[in-house]
């Protein structure tokens, strides 16, 4: 049997190809990645993005699921809609509220060193903002 013409020929570099732009292009014919991990769980890759967000008990668009209205509306009417928006709550939307809940962690401190080198200044000079720290 024959060979295929082009079975043999050596690879060569293409220069005139943008790499970087080739793989932005197969980067975006990917699906994008949630981050989140109950939405990643629960989602559903044969539904749509409306849909999905449905099931979950989240919504695709805040407008429709809650709009404003006009008119004032009584409180009763209010508490039931309230009700009726309880009950349609998920596993996804209960899990997203409890990761929410957590309490984060302040990383807006300063170190120790520099904690306790605030509180010696300000025994040793109280108000005095304008004494140098370092000595020139």
């Amino acid at each position: 049997m024959p060979k295929a013409k082009k079975s043999g020929k050596r690879k060569t570099f293409n220069y005139n190809q943008d790499r970087k732009k080739l793989k932005k292009k197969v980067l975006k014919k990917n699906k994008p990645r949630i981050e989140n991990s109950q939405i990643r769980h629960a989602w559903d890759d044969r539904k749509s993005m409306a849909k999905n967000l449905q099931e979950m008990g989240l919504t695709f668009d805040p407008n429709r699921s809650l709009p404003i209205t006009k008119q004032q509306v009584s409180t009763q009417s209010v508490t039931g809609h309230l009700r009726s928006i309880l009950v349609c709550v998920s596993m996804v939307v209960a899990e997203l509220e409890e990761e929410a809940s957590r309490p984060e962690k302040d990383t807006k401190t300063l170190s120790s060193d520099l904690i306790e080198y605030a509180q010696y200044m300000i025994r040793e000079h109280k108000d005095n903002f304008k004494v140098r720290a370092f000595p020139q």
